[in-house]
């Protein structure tokens, strides 16, 4: 099986992944009782999440455990720390360990953010399928997904969903795959 990966990740339809102060609260305008918008039944496709120690943080600072704590968990990072459990603190070159594990067997790897480790990853063409949610807002500042000064890259259209509270869901898969 070929691994993928996949960044799996919500966006204001301006481009922005949180607020100012990472602030993330622009998100609950479309929460819906029963409504997860496919997250469930993807994340049973990945057995491997790659997420940058900034995300990972945020996460733990909400009184949250690190939800992929069952999947092989690869938290980006400068600073080394001692695992926990499968969640590795990983310091190494990233290009490096996406090119072993795509190479190895096992399901898809997910993406799980934030955009300092989106934007690495497109620099070496390592993101083979984006599955974005649009949420129906404008912030106006933040952190954005995707940031300048990258290299170009052409993608098809897989699938287009929308759902009740406005969100609309985008699949694309790189163009050379």
């Amino acid at each position: 099986m070929n691994r993928k990966v996949i960044l799996y990740i919500a966006t204001s339809l301006d481009g922005y992944i949180a607020q100012p102060n990472d602030d993330l609260s622009f998100l609950s305008i479309v929460e819906q009782e029963g409504q997860d918008y496919g997250y469930a039944d993807f994340v049973k496709t990945v057995d491997t999440v790659i997420v940058g120690r900034k995300t990972y943080d945020k996460v733990i600072s909400m009184g949250f455990d690190f939800p992929h704590a069952d999947k092989d968990a690869y938290i980006i990072t400068r600073t080394p720390r001692p695992s926990i459990g499968s969640v590795k603190f990983y310091t190494d070159d990233l290009k490096s360990l996406v090119e072993k594990l795509k190479s190895e067997n096992g399901k898809n790897i997910f993406c799980d953010g934030g955009a300092e480790i989106v934007n690495e990853l497109l620099k070496d063409n390592l993101i083979d399928e984006f599955i974005i949610s649009v949420i129906p807002i404008l912030v106006g500042n933040g952190t954005k997904l995707f940031k300048d000064s990258r290299p170009e890259q052409k993608l098809e259209l897989v699938s287009v969903k929308s759902f009740d509270k406005g969100l609309t869901q985008l699949h694309y898969k790189r163009a050379d795959n």
